[in-house]
């Protein structure tokens, strides 16, 4: 129960609305819950059994992630700079780091929530399964997927 009568000590204009925006992909879907004018971003993404994310990096953008359902595998740069491939653990999460190498699939179907900074800088396409390599994503070509344009 809210006790009526307090007042907010700070004037400001909240935006109370919920928030969701679905991004089909090809190796499976996003669910960003996030609006992209905050300082973060955060997704629910779906991976089916047998794809697997671009082999990728970012420039700017880090990225931590918790598998929640499923199965999934991690390849990502250990401290060698040789990449290594994990079986991700349920409830337990990964960081990846800016120029940090990283690739997902999907063991099974498997959710995994993804938290980061805001969607932004360079993603470098290293190997990809749907004839993307090398098509390298700025923040406008990005926000022209995200809208369904790309």
């Amino acid at each position: 129960m809210v006790k009526k009568g307090y007042k907010s000590c700070v004037k400001k204009n909240f935006d109370n609305k919920p928030y969701v925006r679905r991004i089909e992909k090809p190796w499976g879907w996003e669910i960003h819950w996030v609006p992209d004018d905050k300082p973060y971003m955060g997704k629910i993404e779906h991976i089916k059994r047998g794809h697997r994310w671009s082999l990728q990096y970012h420039d700017k953008k880090m990225e931590s992630w918790i598998l929640i359902n499923g199965r999934a595998a991690l390849i990502w740069d250990n401290n060698n700079g040789e990449l290594e491939e994990i079986e991700m653990k349920r409830n337990m999460g990964y960081s990846g780091d800016v120029k940090q190498r990283h690739r997902i699939y999907g063991i099974t179907d498997c959710d995994i929530v993804e938290v980061s900074t805001p969607e932004m800088g360079i993603t470098y396409r290293l190997e990809d399964d749907y004839d993307r390599k090398g098509r390298n994503e700025d923040i406008e070509e990005r926000k022209l997927r995200n809208k369904g344009k790309l």
